[in-house]
């Protein structure tokens, strides 16, 4: 029988929580490098390619051999601009979480086989082994509730709590787009006006800043948001 939410209900301009872990619960990060690498497949499926090769185009590091090199490998590049945004994203030692919105009905499927084939591939080849890296192809949640967009995402920016050590703070953690919520970071291939709208709309939020929602939340307990992880992923 399939597992929990791997039959997945596919819905034009929908919203959906995305999920994976590694095979047998193993790591899928093992070092910075690995986190920066998944989120540099995520900038580069992401983000308007045009903007990208302009990029290159100017960097002074780079030769022009160099530049037609990246240019020639990003062209190669499936792109989801304009088909698939993200919302908000946290990277943990054996699994992730992504939060979505999907324009055409099979955009999702297309971008999560492309973005899990090509981690897998670059881990494989970087740690000389074999086989799934991934426990399934992907989880996805449709999220049928608007208001429940927010309480996901602040599910998910929670996350790094139970690995945060030495008292540093929630926003500390690198590998989660919490820091560019509450910082205000430009990032090009996030959309954070899903969740401030919600703000700006009063939309029975008692809090005047996404870190007091996220931090600050208490009708759900710490044990609560452990119960959650363990339902999407065990």
């Amino acid at each position: 029988m399939p597992g929990k939410n791997t039959l997945k209900t596919y819905v034009e301009n929908g919203f959906y929580h995305i999920y994976n872990r590694g095979v047998e619960k193993r790591n899928i990060f093992l070092d910075e490098q690995d986190y920066k690498v998944f989120l540099n497949y995520l900038k580069l499926y992401l983000s308007n390619r045009d903007e990208l090769i302009v990029l290159i185009k100017k960097r002074t590091d780079l030769s022009d051999e160099q530049k037609n090199d990246k240019i020639s490998k990003l062209m190669a590049l499936k792109n989801y601009f304009n088909k698939i945004e993200l919302l908000c994203y946290v990277l943990m030692p054996n699994h992730f979480h992504l939060e979505i919105r999907q324009k055409k009905i099979r955009d999702m499927e297309d971008f999560m086989r492309s973005l899990i084939t090509k981690y897998s591939k670059y881990f494989n080849k970087r740690y000389d082994r074999v086989g799934p890296l991934f426990q399934g192809r992907y989880n996805a949640v449709l999220i049928t509730n608007e208001r429940y967009l927010s309480h996901l995402g602040r599910y998910i920016h929670l996350n790094p709590q139970e690995i945060i050590v030495n008292k540093q703070s929630l926003s500390s953690y690198p590998w989660s787009s919490y820091q560019a919520y509450i910082n205000n970071l430009s990032v090009s291939w996030l959309n954070k006006n899903y969740f401030f709208s919600d703000f700006e709309k009063n939309k029975g939020f008692s809090f005047n800043s996404y870190k007091g929602f996220v931090e600050g939340y208490k009708e759900e307990t710490f044990e609560e948001i452990k119960a959650y992880k363990k339902m999407f992923l065990d």
